[in-house]
């Protein structure tokens, strides 16, 4: 690794310096591999990026337009992100699972001047109702299974891969500046409609930068990585990681927990990343005796589950990097390298680039340390962090008022700087004047032996700003419980006042393509005539517990 690279200067932050260094430095070093593909050098995807570049400049394509990308994980998806960056253009990724409105809101929130996609996903976008009037042409690529769909008015147009790149010219490649917005980002929409996070080329360059530092990747590691390309750590995180630092990636198209072990050794990966759900898909897989029989050292994850962290560490024989952040702002935590697992803690801010308060989210006071309130975050460089949310600028003034930038995370910092996560603020359930962490009672509900997993909720209690507790739980095949013994088991492990009222078991838990738990979908559905509810079937909290009482 050439040092260079992290000591570029800020006017140097941005993916067309960095990928003209990268190729002069080693063109031929193995960039990608993609699971059942041949290995690409970084030569490779330069080129595949400039043919594309090409063929996006024919459509019109240019500086500050929008491009939607409407597909999954492959090096085509690598080389059109490059390559409408290099144009000066912003590049839109889509969740490739979005469906119907969802899909409708993501393309008409952009607006693009055209949006590229996967020939398997033309049907979806062909889908009856859909209104995408702001769309004229689609550049499609990939094998065609069936005829091409009617677009109602959309020109379909093959993506060529030979298009010459001589037909570019020096002045289809603006200099791109530090400030310049690279991507539109989506949030995953797990709490209200997705808003575009808009990321700059300063933003990209730094979250890799603090990737490198942090998990120490240099030229001779291999990543393992399988999280989807819309998402901003496989990104930046990883594609941004290996070109500042030569490493090699190698790629699946879906994360599959049970196959991720076998990946991990089949790839001679040394280096991975992963986040709190998938973490803990991993862990629930059969235990091998040569699990650690790898060359995996390092796991970058935000969450690192904390009633596995030590566990899991043992078992793959790695080393959990724990951070905190988000799309909006980079990845301000980071677990110091030269300290031993420090159990639910996400690390120490990195000071040399952010300033970070803990603050009460009615007032914007800050609170001392230990007590639990909202994360906020303020850049000490220019364009570091989001400067707002596309065409949203009354979520953008919310998120960003009184100088700060308010996450909507929420956590406590020791007296010693180490940041402690707790919940998302939207998550975090208020009963009787008590702030509860739904994550809390989610680790004691997985704790019971017919609880595959779990996810609580705050539904309406009929007092004002007030929650009554709803647990949803997915029970292990052919496991049944009765309602009454599990809040029994709760009312021992938990503070009264965490005792759920409802319970409902589900076949499954909705989630992102992310994995991340869609919980607005569950308080949204609020109680059903499937809930179980304590107060109807006459259960009270002193009663549950025999030879004893609830906790608290």
């Amino acid at each position: 690794m050439t040092s260079s690279f992290l000591d570029y200067p800020f006017a140097q932050w941005a993916l067309d310096k960095v990928l003209s260094r990268r190729i002069a430095l080693t063109p031929d070093r193995p960039f990608v591999q993609f699971e059942g593909e041949a290995a690409r050098s970084f030569a490779d995807v330069y080129a595949m990026a400039l043919r594309f570049a090409a063929r996006l400049r024919m459509e019109g394509v240019g500086r500050n337009d929008r491009v939607a990308l409407f597909a999954g994980n492959s090096v085509e998806h690598i080389a059109l992100w490059f390559a409408i960056n290099l144009l000066g253009a912003i590049d839109a990724p889509i969740n490739p699972a979005l469906r119907g409105r969802t899909l409708e809101h993501a393309i008409n929130l952009v607006e693009p001047k055209l949006l590229i996609a996967e020939a398997e996903l033309l049907p979806v976008i062909a889908r009856d109702g859909l209104d995408l009037g702001c769309l004229n042409s689609v550049l499609w690529f990939g094998p065609l299974s069936d005829s091409l769909p009617d677009l109602a008015g959309i020109t379909l147009v093959r993506l060529d891969k030979s298009t010459p790149i001589d037909l570019l010219s020096a002045d289809d490649f603006p200099a791109l500046a530090s400030s310049d917005t690279a991507s539109i980002l989506f949030t995953s929409g797990t709490t209200g409609p997705s808003k575009g996070v808009m990321v700059t080329h300063a933003q990209a360059f730094l979250t890799a930068r603090q990737t490198v530092e942090g998990l120490w990747v240099d030229a001779d590691d291999v990543y393992y990585c399988a999280h989807p390309l819309f998402h901003m750590s496989p990104r930046f995180c990883v594609v941004y990681a290996a070109l500042l630092t030569g490493a090699t990636i190698c790629f699946d198209r879906k994360f599959a927990a049970e196959r991720w072990i076998d990946r991990i050794r089949e790839s001679g990966a040394t280096v991975t990343i992963g986040h709190g759900p998938l973490i803990e898909m991993i862990h629930q897989q059969p235990e091998r005796p040569d699990d650690a029989q790898t060359k995996l050292t390092r796991l970058g994850t935000s969450p690192f589950p904390r009633h596995i962290a030590q566990d899991f560490e043992r078992r793959f024989g790695l080393k959990g990097v724990e951070t905190w952040g988000m799309t909006e702002i980079n990845i301000p935590c980071w677990h110091p390298p030269d300290e031993p697992l420090r159990v639910g803690s996400a690390g120490k801010i990195r000071q040399e680039w952010y300033d970070f308060q803990v603050i009460d989210s009615e007032s914007d006071l800050p609170l001392p340390p230990g007590e639990v309130g909202e994360f906020a975050i303020r850049p000490k460089l220019p364009w570091i962090v989001t400067p707002g949310y596309f065409r949203n600028a009354e979520a953008t003034a919310k998120a960003q008022r009184n100088f700060w930038f308010h996450t909507g995370d929420s956590g406590y910092v020791d007296a010693d700087g180490w940041v402690y996560f707790v919940d998302r603020l939207g998550d975090r359930i208020r009963r009787r004047a008590e702030n509860i962490s739904s994550y809390d009672i989610e680790i004691a509900a997985n704790s019971y032996p017919a609880v595959f997993e779990s996810a609580a909720v705050g539904v309406p209690s009929g007092f004002s700003s007030d929650d009554d507790v709803k647990l949803c739980v997915v029970l292990r095949p052919g496991e049944t419980i009765t309602p009454a013994e599990l809040l029994s088991y709760l009312a021992r492990e938990l503070p009264h006042h965490m005792v759920p009222r409802y319970i409902e078991c589900l076949g499954e838990l909705p989630r992102t393509p992310t994995q991340k738990v869609r919980k607005a979908e569950l308080r949204a559905s609020g109680v059903t005539s499937s809930t179980w509810d304590r107060k109807q079937n006459n259960v009270a909290l002193r009663d549950l517990v025999s030879g004893g009482s609830a906790k608290g």
